[in-house]
């Protein structure tokens, strides 16, 4: 089976090796092992490197399996949602990691899979959960939640100024019993839109896909109780690697590497007062993007924003 290459992949690795080679006995978290490109790389890399791997779809996890068999001895692979990184070290027993890898967004396998309702281009289900064994799917967030609950959830994870008028077509659609499947979905979308505003910025329905997908999967609530966990999970020497691939997820990735790497000291002092330097810095300042390359090659790397941090003190 050929595996699929992931974005910013020897990047990842780059900034992740100070943080392995400083252990005798470096784990690593693998927070979203998808189809296993980033953990498949590490242990090639590393040959004392063990993975803690996260993923809450299972059928990424059952190609996981297999394209990670002949290194399944140094990996662990945990069915869970990674806002679970704090309760599954204790569990395992391990104190501390020396890093923690997120790509975040929603997978090439789930893209490419007609079936799972994150596309628009083809006919489908509207499914859209990450892991289909549990949770609302799209068609039932459409289905029950209140007009003003779906135009906050559009306008707010979409950001679509046009969410009011959309919504009000939904709602038609699901009181005639014609809401059905993700063309129809994407086609309520575009006659939603005034055609000015159809001719720029790709596919009119991607907004309100994205704002969909992340309500059902509860993106931005699980990455909220996620990002302070595996900052904490951290040795001294430890390093945190993000990939976001919309604002909405940088911001919250920005707004807490900014919390935890600034001095608690009051400005305009030469040197920092007791306890209150940072245990955090920054080994990106700011934040990187896709390279070129990356981009032609796989299109879905242009929004791609990277951010690390590696914790300095206890």
């Amino acid at each position: 089976m050929q595996l699929h290459i992931p974005v910013a992949l020897n990047r990842c690795v780059a900034l992740l090796t100070p943080a392995i080679e400083k252990s005798n006995s470096p784990i690593v978290i693998d927070a979203t092992l998808g189809m296993g490109g980033h953990t498949r790389a590490l242990l090639e890399a590393f040959p004392s490197l063990r993975v803690i791997a996260f993923d809450r779809d299972s059928a990424a996890i059952a190609i996981a399996r297999k394209t990670l068999h002949d290194l399944s001895e140094r990996v662990t692979i945990v069915h869970a949602v990674y806002d679970e990184i704090a309760v599954t070290l204790e569990n395992l027993g391990i104190t501390a990691v020396d890093g923690v890898l997120f790509d975040l967004g929603v997978s090439s396998l789930q893209l490419d899979d007609a079936d799972r309702g994150f596309a628009y281009s083809q006919d489908a289900p509207l499914d859209m959960r990450m892991d289909q064994s549990t949770g609302l799917s799209a068609l039932d967030v459409l289905m029950t939640y209140s007009r003003t609950d779906l135009i906050h959830i559009i306008r707010l994870y979409g950001e679509e100024k046009f969410a009011p008028k959309i919504v009000d077509n939904i709602i038609k659609a699901r009181d005639a019993g014609t809401l059905k499947g993700t063309k129809g979905l994407a086609d309520i979308v575009k006659e939603s839109i005034p055609a000015p505003a159809r001719r720029t910025g790709g596919n009119p329905a991607k907004r309100t896909f994205q704002a969909l997908r992340i309500e059902v999967n509860q993106e931005l609530e699980v990455l909220t109780r996620a990002i302070p966990q595996a900052i904490a999970s951290l040795a001294v020497g430890g390093r945190l690697v993000v990939m976001a691939y919309q604002s909405l997820e940088d911001k919250i990735v920005k707004k807490a590497f900014t919390e935890v790497t600034t001095s608690g000291t009051p400005l305009g002092l030469p040197v920092d007062l007791p306890n209150s330097a940072a245990h955090y810095e920054f080994v990106i300042r700011g934040s990187e993007g896709a390279s070129e390359a990356e981009i032609a090659e796989n299109p879905r790397a242009s929004s791609m924003r990277l951010r690390a941090i590696e914790r300095v003190a206890a």
